[in-house]
């Protein structure tokens, strides 16, 4: 025990803090919406929407208007019944600032104003306010246009209201994020924000979302204001068929089922596909994302397995004593969108990436099972091709078996054995270590030489990796190549639930060459990790490297330049006429180590690009068309991005 004396830190009521109001809401952002960075900014605009969503589910709504303002503002209008604007009897103030100023204040919890929604916790469009300079809200509601203004989540002097067109209603709020709380930006990603609009439009069919950008400014110096709209009749069926419009279906017609047990809508879509060896299920839950699944994701999984066993029973396929087939082998193929509208749902904290109401999943297990069986039995050519390819599936996953256990002997839980080529770093801290993925040895040289030793492992790869799109399990464990990056990463068996405390490293970076060939070299391995190991992506743990181009002497000083841009930049900045010279490097091989460590590899000076994925099915998308099957689709999607964009730089 130390002798030194205690420091006596004072502690009485004056230190016990009451936060009042919105306080707790400025004080810890992050709690309620997520983060202060990119995410947490469009969650704001998700928020306001989900209440316009609401009075559609409801039945009220069948109208929404997104716009993007000049100034930075978002506006979100719906035709729903409007807030209502009379003096609450609790709070003394009108409903529409009761709900704009108090948690957890809304029409969502007594069970009167919503049978189901989105927003339940009740602190979205107050959070909305607190975390903005300012709000403007217009009601429409009994001949009446109502207006108040909020700054900084205080309301500025009372409601107002005026006459209004008869019979109009709706609601109609803008808001402008307080800059002082989203440091790191206030400007709306228009792609960002049309994916999920876009997506509720899908989930919530015959409501039609129109989606407008008035930045003229900030959009390719467009001059217009540019609009989408998103109405789609079909619902989840034409979510199913917009998903799979790069595959081939197995078969023609979506399978679809609508039911509704115990006050539980069910609402699913599926279509198989045919070159295609992973599945696709995205879940839904009053509409909100359940990225990290749910009761009702395992009822689907469920119900699929045991009604697709029995089919395969039934019809000859497999005898009593065999095999059932497995869930993974069954879902191969798959694309499959599910919705539930749960009146009481229960979602694991506010960002509600997962359902955990436990009857939800018996009453997807039967209503699917039901119109399923329904279906399979009036279309039997239906079934005969799904149990075709899941009896394939079987038989490849058996045939890959044993090199899947070559590769589980060969991994960092059961053995030391790492590939000969990996250049490991000294510490085993992964939280603190990265590893570096090169192509060739020449690159490899000049990334051991420079690199780091103590937190910077490099892994060189020779040539181009296997195409993951286009191949099967069995093919993928027997390339030398993908077993040196899954035994050196730590990465276990595909399919298997990821373990971040197996994983070696916490920055897996790709490091190729800046040109065609680097740039394809970089996609087959972000397709790897895509359909190998998609929590890698979700997680954050791949980044890609940004080398320099070009490197500019001129005396005795020095420019590196990152790309074409910079280069001419750099080059109108001399306003003497000096001389100087331009070195463009071909690969990272050219590079001295020096060079490589001050440019690319010193966390003090390099650039790095984190691989997030904030549209899955976008990206789904993406991937299938530039590595997949069909020449047609990707030939299209490169005529139409050369000139903006670089295929090396994908937004995924």
């Amino acid at each position: 025990m130390s002798d030194s004396p205690k420091v006596q830190l004072a502690y009485g009521v004056e230190q016990i803090q009451v936060l009042e109001g919105l306080e707790p809401v400025r004080k810890r952002p992050g709690m309620y919406i997520g983060s202060t960075g990119p995410r947490g900014l469009h969650h704001l605009v998700y928020e306001v929407v989900d209440n316009s969503v609401d009075e559609s589910l409801a039945g009220y709504c069948d109208e929404i208007l997104v716009s993007l303002g000049e100034d930075g503002s978002a506006t979100i209008s719906d035709n729903g019944r409007g807030i209502p604007t009379d003096i609450h009897p609790r709070t003394g103030k009108s409903a529409l600032e009761t709900v704009l100023t108090i948690l957890h204040a809304g029409g969502k919890f007594g069970g009167g104003g919503y049978k189901v929604s989105g927003g339940l916790h009740g602190v979205g469009v107050s959070v909305v306010n607190a975390l903005s300079e300012w709000v403007e809200v217009t009601v429409y509601r009994e001949n009446q246009i109502f207006t108040q203004r909020f700054e900084y989540g205080i309301p500025i002097g009372s409601l107002i209201s005026r006459p209004g067109e008869e019979n109009r209603t709706g609601t109609s709020l803008t808001f402008k994020p307080d800059i002082g709380i989203f440091t790191t930006g206030i400007t709306f990603d228009y792609v960002v924000l049309a994916s999920r609009l876009r997506e509720l439009a899908y989930l919530n069919g015959g409501v039609r979302i129109s989606f407008r950008d008035e930045r003229s400014s900030l959009l390719n110096n467009r001059n217009e204001i540019h609009e989408e709209v998103y109405y789609y009749k079909g619902g989840i069926k034409e979510y199913v068929s917009y998903i799979n419009s790069e595959k081939e279906p197995l078969h023609s017609e979506i399978i679809y089922v609508n039911a509704e047990k115990d006050g539980v809508q069910v609402e699913a879509a599926l279509q198989w596909c045919v070159d295609t060896y992973c599945d696709s299920i995205l879940g839904f839950a009053n509409n909100i994302r359940t990225v990290d699944g749910g009761t009702h994701i395992e009822g689907l999984k469920t119900v699929l397995t045991r009604t697709f066993n029995a089919f395969a029973k039934k019809r000859g396929k497999r005898k009593e004593n065999d095999t059932n087939l497995a869930g993974e082998n069954i879902r191969e193929g798959l694309t499959a969108v599910l919705s539930v509208k749960v009146p009481n749902p229960e979602f694991e904290g506010q960002t509600k990436t997962k359902l955990g109401n436990t009857e939800v999943r018996g009453i997807v297990d039967n209503l699917v099972g039901e119109a399923l069986t329904q279906y399979l039995e009036f279309n039997p050519s239906v079934i005969e091709l799904i149990l075709d390819k899941a009896i394939q599936a079987f038989n490849a996953a058996e045939a890959a078996r044993r090199a899947r256990e070559l590769v589980r002997r060969k991994s960092i839980l059961e053995s030391s054995t790492l590939p000969g080529k990996l250049a490991d770093c000294s510490s085993r801290d992964p939280s603190e270590s990265e590893i570096y993925i090169v192509e060739g040895d020449s690159a490899g040289g000049s990334a051991k030489q420079g690199r780091d030793r103590r937190f910077q492992a490099i892994l060189p790869l020779r040539g181009k990796i296997l195409n993951i799109e286009k191949t099967d399990d069995a093919k993928i464990y027997k390339n030398t190549e993908i077993q040196s990056l899954i035994t050196a990463l730590g990465l276990g068996i595909k399919g298997e639930e990821f373990d971040e405390k197996s994983l070696r490293y916490h920055r897996i970076v790709i490091m190729t060459d800046a040109d065609v060939d680097g740039a394809h070299i970089r996609t087959l391995l972000l397709t790897f990790f895509y359909r190998y190991q998609k929590s890698l992506l979700e997680g954050g743990y791949i980044y890609i490297a940004c080398p320099p181009l070009y490197k500019v002497e001129r005396g005795k000083n020095h420019t590196y330049c990152y790309d074409e841009n910079h280069l001419n930049k750099t080059l109108k900045s001399f306003r003497d006429k000096s001389s100087y010279s331009i070195q463009r490097f071909k690969g990272l091989g050219e590079m001295m180590p020096k060079q490589l460590w001050e440019t690319t590899m010193d966390p003090k000076r390099r650039m790095m690009k984190r691989v997030e994925i904030e549209d899955a099915i976008e990206a789904d998308r993406i991937f299938t068309i530039l590595m997949g099957d069909k020449v047609a689709p990707r030939r299209e999607f490169i005529e139409t991005h050369s000139a903006d964009l670089d295929l090396a730089e994908l937004d995924i």
